[in-house]
């Protein structure tokens, strides 16, 4: 139901999907980007529905209260108190250990207003869990959502970085000023 649904929702407003995460990849960070609006989680959610992903997000937990815990929690929130110090990386990398699947999204802008640097922490909870990433895309400009595709993080931070900065480079953002990678 929520395939056909999501699939006619994103078609009535123009949006493609595109990609997937290939059958054999059980668990991985999915990153997406750019993330400037409240309208990418609509999206986002909407194209997973049409992907068949059962996914997992990170979201700051200052959301989570009603009436909108339960509808976070049911639609695959994980509540993060980015207030505490706390660590986050090996919480979240102790999660893929206890689950046979699992898919779990960060933005790694970490926000909606302009971030002048990516957060790092997507990079180290899959390096430190082994899993790959999966790179997601939101582009505005060409109405796609989707999988763009899977890396398996090397190690190497600095160029794995560039590598994923350069994949999402240019990719249209819902409010274009508040992406640093136009």
């Amino acid at each position: 139901m929520l395939y056909f649904l999501s699939k006619l929702i994103l078609k009535l407003n123009g949006w493609k999907i595109i990609g997937s995460i290939p059958s054999g990849v059980k668990k991985c960070v999915v990153i997406v980007a750019p993330h400037t609006s409240m309208w990418d989680f609509v999206w986002g959610r909407l194209a997973y529905w049409q992907l068949g992903v059962k996914v997992k997000f990170l979201i700051k937990k200052e959301v989570f209260v009603f009436p909108f815990k339960r509808l976070l929690i049911r639609l695959g929130g994980i509540p993060v108190d980015r207030g505490k110090s706390s660590n986050l990386v090996e919480a979240v990398a102790k999660l893929f250990k206890q689950h046979d699947s699992l898919f779990i999204t960060i933005t790694p802008e970490g926000t909606r207003h302009y971030a002048a640097h990516w957060k790092k922490g997507f990079y180290y909870i899959a390096l430190k869990a082994k899993v790959p990433i999966a790179l997601g895309i939101l582009d505005y400009k060409k109405k796609e959502g989707g999988i763009g595709m899977i890396m398996n993080p090397s190690g190497d931070f600095e160029a794995d970085f560039k590598f994923i900065q350069d994949f999402y480079r240019g990719r249209g953002a819902k409010h274009p000023e508040n992406y640093n990678l136009n």
